[in-house]
């Protein structure tokens, strides 16, 4: 084989270091980021925060250090004085007067730290998780109810087996395969069901129940008051619960024999009922969303701005940079350079998100200022690759900006990804949005006749007739997208 040499030309991608880290802190949430910069603070010497006030060393103001003898002859000579004064010489009376307190005689030493930290960590340990599980709820009864060796074994089995919704997840027979090798062969189902009923008095109730007809019954059963259509409602829930359930009204006022204004207040009471009843006792905490960007309206125009309290602003230590030119070992030298670049790239990397960050998000809000001002029946079809047209980026940026990103407007806080959906073609040759659409449904549903709920084929006729060409089976996406049941569950009385 003969070795040649051949020049080519050709042009390709190099992904420095720099636009890596440009592109991964473009993608990070706000919450991710505070990490992120914090994890820089730490790591790089050259990084602090900027707090507006000027470190530079060369600004010519010093505060002169006392020695340290100087400084402990002072605190020598306070603690003197404040030993031989004669308020602290005072003896202590035998008897102090009833309308007085302790504090309004002698002022009290407190010995807990006051330092800002010690605040902190007592007010993240007061902010803390300190809600109870069911399962911890339900083990707190347990312990207060008189139960044998064996029954608590079992009402322990049994409350382990229950779900987060408050139900039995489990049969009676898995259960008793459960139980210890020595007491399968004591213990019979009955026992297991035995146990079973006084868990379901516990606290929520309705708990520990086996399926939703046990749960509204024992929801009936344990009601604080008694009520008039109490016992009605015991009994369409126990005997007539299919009928129920398919919304059948007339077959079930025939059947008890009761008018439609009674079933009203019968059906009421059961609506009024916790399908869920483990959801009232729950140990997550409530998660809190910081907007990346606020959007208000001043003087009738919209203005956008970044949240400056999203993420702390940094800058580069100007004393340590200083030292660069100060230091004469060539590895310190060279690692403070290395740290200088670094903080620079970490810095310009920040800024180009936030700029590219406003960019998006003043082009959302020009394109969707109708949905700002009337609401999302005026949201308009808009995708990625509109916004990365206008601002001459790619798609995949776009989509990286827009994810775990929040806005904050008038209507509420939204992901901007909420702002971007399909479009549907109109009569008229125009393009109405899927949010836009969605919006139309439900305000048509709300609408609709109690007793006759709207079809989707119903559905898809009227929003052809306002010039929105949907199908059938999209109306049904859509709908269902919104949780909302077909029609012939929202089927109620009049």
């Amino acid at each position: 084989m003969k070795q040649t040499l051949q020049l080519r030309l050709g042009q390709h991608l190099t992904m420095t270091p720099q636009l890596q880290q440009a592109i991964r802190l473009l993608q990070l949430s706000t919450l991710e980021l505070q990490t992120e910069i914090q994890d820089a603070l730490d790591s790089n010497l050259m990084l602090e925060i900027d707090d507006g006030s000027d470190t530079s060393p060369s600004n010519g103001t010093q505060t002169d250090v006392a020695p340290d003898s100087e400084i402990q002859t002072s605190h020598q000579d306070t603690d003197t004085t404040e030993l031989n004064s004669p308020e602290r010489n005072n003896e202590i009376p035998d008897e102090l007067p009833v309308d007085s307190n302790w504090d309004d005689i002698y002022e009290s030493i407190s010995t807990a730290p006051t330092s800002a930290s010690s605040v902190a960590e007592r007010d993240y340990e007061v902010s803390g998780n300190t809600e109870e599980s069911l399962r911890e709820h339900l083990h707190w009864q347990m312990e207060l109810t008189p139960f044998s060796e064996t029954d608590q074994i079992i009402a322990e089995i049994i409350i382990d087996a229950i779900t987060d919704d408050g139900y039995l997840g489990q049969s009676l027979e898995e259960i008793h395969q459960a139980l210890p090798e020595e007491l399968k062969s004591e213990v019979e189902i009955d026992e297991i069901e035995a146990v079973l009923h006084r868990i379901q008095n516990f606290d929520p109730a309705g708990v520990a129940a086996r399926d939703l007809r046990e749960s509204l019954l024992l929801q009936l059963k344990q009601l604080p008051f008694e009520l008039a259509c109490q016992q009605q409602a015991t009994i369409l829930v126990s005997d007539h619960f299919e009928l129920l359930a398919n919304r059948d009204y007339a077959l079930i006022a025939r059947r008890m024999k009761i008018t439609e204004d009674e079933l009203k207040d019968i059906i009421q009471l059961i609506q009024n009922l916790n399908p869920r009843p483990g959801s009232q006792i729950t140990s997550e905490q409530a998660e809190y969303i910081v907007p990346d960007v606020f959007v208000t309206k001043v003087k009738g125009q919209w203005h956008v701005e970044l949240n400056p309290d999203a993420a702390p602003r940094i800058r580069v230590n100007s004393h340590y940079a200083s030292l660069i030119k100060q230091v004469s070992d060539s590895n310190d030298n060279t690692c403070l350079k290395n740290h200088l670049q670094e903080a620079r790239w970490f810095i310009k990397s920040l800024m180009s998100r936030n700029d590219t960050l406003l960019k998006v998000a003043n082009c959302i809000v020009e394109r969707q200022a109708d949905f700002l001002e009337n609401g999302e029946e005026s949201m308009k079809a808009l995708v990625l690759h509109d916004i990365a047209e206008k601002i001459e980026m790619h798609e995949s940026t776009i989509s990286r900006v827009t994810t775990k990103k929040y806005m904050h407007t008038p209507r509420g806080i939204f992901e901007l990804k909420y702002f971007f959906s399909s479009h549907v073609s109109t009569a008229s040759g125009g393009e109405c949005s899927a949010t836009a659409i969605r919006a139309l449904i439900k305000k048509l549903i709300a609408a609709e006749t109690p007793n006759k709920p709207l079809s989707d084929s119903k559905l898809a006729d009227i929003l052809s007739d306002q010039g929105i060409m949907v199908a059938r089976r999209t109306v049904a996406k859509y709908r269902e997208a919104l949780a909302i049941p077909p029609s012939n569950e929202r089927k109620r009385l009049a």
